[in-house]
């Protein structure tokens, strides 16, 4: 896979730092020098030292990535909500895991579907890279880069915050501010493997929200979060005595077959088209369902 850009700095500048301006890292150099790739500039091999003038085409070529035969595909169809050279974005449906369980013998996720659907376009890469994932019964948006330069490009944005994602869940009870911030330090049950709480050990967790309605017996919030803990909209909505609908593990009631939570809008940036990109997905039917009893 080829990428090429424009020089367009005004002093000559070596390869290598031409392409990390770009966003290239230093795995991918090493990777089209060691593993079947290539740099150019002007169309002519040369060396990460070499110099870029001003004006200059320069490019990097990566091998093909050889997917992990250990991962079996499955044909099970997914919801695109957006696909490019670079990256696909996925409304995931409640009920289905962004990863392979390493316990369960019929792996079906989204990487496995994923897998399927790559060999079914003929894509050039095979490797099925996760940028965002959600819980399994969790529904909504989730962002897989295509090859491992946009995955690089995706976990730096990642890092500096830069890629927002919006939810919307039903919480029980009625919410009485209409803008907050819940900031409380998230860690481990120490009595569970996988149950998360706010306690003095764990690690900082900032989550926004916005009240879209009230009810007695429920409300409506739309949340950002500002950092990336699991499970951290559960255990903090829970932990302001206010657990999702349909959330047992945190004790929130039982009127879903699962949490009431939806990723419902992202926004990342692509170097590659050099725009951003804003994706939305429709609040799924079994939570608009509930929406419209509590808000009658």
């Amino acid at each position: 896979m080829e990428f090429s850009w424009v020089y367009t700095g005004e002093k000559p500048i070596k390869l290598r730092s031409a392409l990390k301006q770009r966003g290239v890292t230093s795995s991918l150099i090493k990777a089209a020098i060691f593993h079947g790739g290539q740099m150019t500039i002007n169309h002519e091999v040369k060396w990460a030292v070499d110099l870029v003038e001003p004006g200059d085409c320069f490019t990097i070529e990566l091998p093909p990535e050889v997917p992990n035969d250990h991962v079996p595909t499955c044909s099970k169809p997914f919801d695109i909500v957006y696909e490019d050279r670079d990256f696909l974005v996925i409304n995931k449906a409640a009920g289905v895991a962004t990863v392979p369980a390493h316990n369960v013998a019929e792996q079906d996720s989204l990487v496995n579907r994923v897998k399927y659907y790559y060999q079914k376009q003929g894509y050039e890469n095979q490797v099925t890279h996760v940028a965002t994932r959600l819980d399994k019964d969790t529904s909504g948006l989730v962002i897989f880069p295509k090859h491992r330069f946009a995955h690089a490009v995706l976990d730096n944005q990642l890092k500096r915050h830069l890629v927002k994602k919006e939810y919307v869940a039903l919480v029980s009870g009625q919410v009485a501010t209409g803008h907050g911030y819940i900031d409380a330090p998230i860690q481990r049950d120490p009595e569970s493997f996988v149950q998360r709480q706010v306690g003095p050990d764990g690690k900082a967790a900032v989550t926004e929200y916005w009240l879209k309605y009230a009810g007695v017996n429920a409300s409506i919030v739309k949340i950002r979060l500002h950092t990336g803990r699991t499970h951290q909209i559960r255990v903090h909505f829970s932990y302001l005595g206010h657990p999702l609908l349909g959330d047992a593990m945190y004790g929130g009631p039982d009127v879903m077959a699962r949490q009431a939570l939806h990723c419902q809008w992202l926004s990342f940036y692509s170097p590659f088209l050099n725009r951003q990109i804003e994706l939305k997905a429709p609040i799924p039917s079994d939570m608009t369902a509930v929406i419209e009893k509590v808000t009658q």
